[in-house]
C-alpha cells in the first residue's frame, strides 16, 4: 500500500504506512521485514527533501540487511545510502558504499543487469565529480552496455551523453 500510494502521489500517506509498518516490525522480531520497511520510509523521506531522515533509515536498513542472507537486497540499499551521501558531496563514505554494493552485485551471477547498471552509474557519476574524468569514462561504457542489454534508452542516452562531456574534457 505504501509504494502505490507512492506511486500516485501521495506522499503523506506514505509515509504514514511505511511510518506505521516501522513501529510494528519494531515491536515484532522480523529484522528483515523492518529493514524492508524502513527502506520504503527512506525512499519517501527522499521524495519529500528530508535527506538527513533518508540517511538514518537507510543507514539503519543496511546494518540489519548485513545480519541476514539477502544479498542483493543488501546490495540495492547500500547503493541507495551512496547515491545520498554523493548528494551531499561525502566523497569518500560514498565511494566505499559504491565499491561494496558493485563487489556484491558482480560477484552474485543472480543480479539484474538494470541493478549493476545503476549502480555503476552512481560511482560514474562520484568519479566524475572527484576529477577521475578516465574512471569515470570507463565506468559509464560499461553502463551503457548493460542498459544497452535491458533496452533502457534513458540510460544509453545518459551514458553516451556522459562519455562525449568526458572525451571533451
Amino acid at each position: 500500500m505504501g509504494y502505490q500510494a507512492r506511486r500516485d502521489g501521495r506522499l503523506t500517506e506514505a509515509w504514514e504506512i511505511f511510518s506505521e509498518s516501522v513501529a510494528l516490525c519494531r515491536g515484532a522480531d522480523d529484522q528483515q521485514l523492518l529493514a524492508s520497511s524502513l527502506v520504503g520510509l527512506g525512499q519517501i523521506e527522499r521524495d519529500l527533501g528530508k535527506s538527513e531522515a533518508a540517511t538514518q533509515h537507510y543507514r539503519e536498513a543496511v546494518d540489519l540487511y548485513r545480519c541476514g542472507d539477502d544479498r542483493l537486497r543488501l546490495a540495492h540499499t547500500i547503493r541507495h545510502l551512496a547515491d545520498i551521501l554523493r548528494g551531499y558531496g561525502d566523497i569518500e563514505p560514498a565511494r566505499s558504499l559504491y565499491e561494496e554494493a558493485l563487489s556484491i552485485y558482480r560477484n552474485d551471477p543472480d543480479t539484474p543487469p538494470l541493478d549493476l547498471a545503476n549502480a555503476i552509474r552512481g560511482f560514474a557519476l562520484l568519479r566524475g565529480v572527484a576529477g577521475e574524468a578516465d574512471e569515470a569514462k570507463i565506468l559509464w561504457q560499461e553502463a551503457r552496455t548493460l542498459y544497452e542489454s535491458v533496452d533502457v534508452q534513458a540510460g544509453v542516452q545518459e551514458s553516451e551523453a556522459q562519455i562525449n562531456r568526458l572525451i571533451a574534457k
